[in-house]
């Protein structure tokens, strides 16, 4: 039996939260940098090996509104043990995995990881204090940026040192942690919705989000222009035009439409697209030009590891502006700091664009992404809170969670075109043309942000008054 006393904590349950949403950053991120060392010791193509990233990118759409909408009807609480369980259940695949097929089977588990951030929100905002509730929001948004800066970091160690193996073995130790004090500390959700899961809108949001993200992610290799593009991303639309029609006439659905229309929630989804274009664009490109030769004459010839120290600067800023984020939101309002982390994004990217010959220049523009990224993740996830009914924060955060992952995919295989299409003939290496473009879109990303942003609704009461929401919030969803 677990000790009420000892679950009553909220210190604790947000400790618990905390290596949950590290962990799942940390493996979200690991093994992008190592692709090429996994490519080569199992023999795969590269076609093959980058369906470990596809893989768990589509696992981690469809499921992630899932998980949310079944935290919000079953409990947050037992839902997040499952989801651990799976996740941790897909890292032990991975770990013992010498085949390339068993690896992506693998990652597909691992995309139930996607709910822990859903869930994570929806249990603080269920259980702690409401002056508590920004800055714990705060801290754990924070750590998507963290935990992925870090992967980048540690994969060049991990695989030069050790094995591809060990991407998985490490995160599994903490995984099991997590899972453990999730079961022992964190409290049972006294909120829950009324209804079921409408698998209907479930299967169609599913067909949607996989096609549009195969076609996205396929994109470079196919052409963004060729009738297989174009063909899965019409039949991907046509799927979740159905399913909006869909949600609208059932009685439980899988996402209220109401809520999504919400001028808070529907502006936060666009600038959370936008900003993870920015932000998996520049995980791609930043490595990626620092480790081209010097020869190149923009290049600085870093090796694998090295490469993961320009993001360290990254970092560092959001793990000091997570704990911060909430005290700012509390004095200025989630919407400033909503505004403010996508001025810094957009300094950071207009920089690398104009300015990237000195590595200190990267380091800078490395640290200011940080720090926008750490505040707009913390803005969007308490904006989304404080604008939707408690029982509807689960899939609210999730749909908002997807929308980012989606901006993600389009970013990182956009920036990948314009570096495979600006290529240096007699060297084959990407001209220094195509980061500039590469830069260029995560600035233009980052500006609409800003513009999308400023139509968010201002509201004073972001220091942790997130437990309700008028009934005047809905009925704006119809004007």
């Amino acid at each position: 039996m677990k000790s009420s006393t000892r679950r009553s904590s909220p210190n604790v349950t947000l400790a618990v939260l905390v290596l949950a949403g590290i962990v799942f950053a940390l493996l979200q991120s690991l093994v992008a940098p190592a692709l090429p060392d996994i490519q080569r010791e199992t023999g795969a193509s590269e076609s093959t090996v980058s369906w470990m990233l596809t893989g768990y990118l589509l696992s981690a759409s469809v499921l992630t509104p899932i998980l949310g909408r079944l935290g919000d009807i079953h409990g947050k609480e037992r839902v997040l043990l499952g989801v651990l369980i799976a996740f941790g259940v897909g890292a032990l695949i991975s770990a013992v995995a010498n085949s390339i097929g068993l690896l992506i089977v693998g990652r597909v588990v691992q995309g139930a990881g996607g709910g822990i951030f859903p869930l994570a929100f929806a249990i603080i905002r269920d259980e702690f204090p409401r002056h508590k509730v920004a800055a714990s929001i705060g801290l754990v948004s924070s750590l998507l940026g963290v935990g992925g800066g870090l992967g980048v970091v540690l994969a060049g160690v991990i695989v030069e040192h050790l094995s591809y193996h060990w991407l998985f073995w490490i995160p599994l130790v903490m995984i099991v942690v997590a899972a453990w004090a999730t079961w022992r500390y964190v409290p049972e959700s006294p909120v829950t919705a009324p209804g079921k899961i409408s698998w209907v809108g479930a299967g169609l949001l599913s067909a949607g989000l996989a096609l549009v993200l195969v076609s996205v992610s396929q994109a470079s290799s196919w052409g963004w222009g060729s009738p297989r593009t174009l063909g899965l991303i019409a039949l991907g639309l046509a799927a979740l035009g159905l399913w909006i029609r869909s949600e609208l006439r059932v009685r439980y659905p899988l996402v209220d439409m109401r809520v999504m229309r919400i001028r808070g929630v529907w502006t936060t989804n666009v600038v959370a697209l936008l900003v993870g274009v920015g932000m998996y664009s520049s995980f791609i490109l930043i490595p990626q030009l620092v480790q081209e030769p010097r020869s190149t004459g923009y290049g600085f010839g870093a090796s694998v590891t090295a490469a993961g120290l320009f993001l360290l600067p990254a970092t560092m800023a959001q793990l000091a502006i997570g704990p911060m984020a909430g005290w700012i939101e509390r004095r200025f309002g989630s919407k400033s700091a909503l505004l403010a982390g996508t001025v810094f994004g957009t300094a950071a990217y207009l920089m690398l664009w104009v300015a990237h010959a000195e590595q200190w220049q990267i380091y800078v523009a490395s640290g200011l992404m940080g720090a926008g990224i750490g505040l707009a993740f913390a803005a969007m996830a308490n904006l989304i809170v404080t604008s939707v009914p408690q029982d509807q924060t689960g899939i609210a955060t999730g749909m908002n969670t997807v929308t980012r992952t989606v901006g993600g995919a389009l970013g990182a295989q956009l920036a990948g075109t314009f570096l495979a299409g600006q290529v240096v003939a007699t060297t084959g290496l990407p001209a220094e043309d195509g980061f500039r473009l590469g830069f260029a879109m995560c600035t233009a990303a980052l500006l609409v942000a800003i513009a999308i942003g400023s139509l968010i609704p201002s509201r004073r009461r972001d220091g942790g008054d997130a437990t309700t929401v008028p009934a005047a919030a809905l009925v704006e969803t119809r004007a």
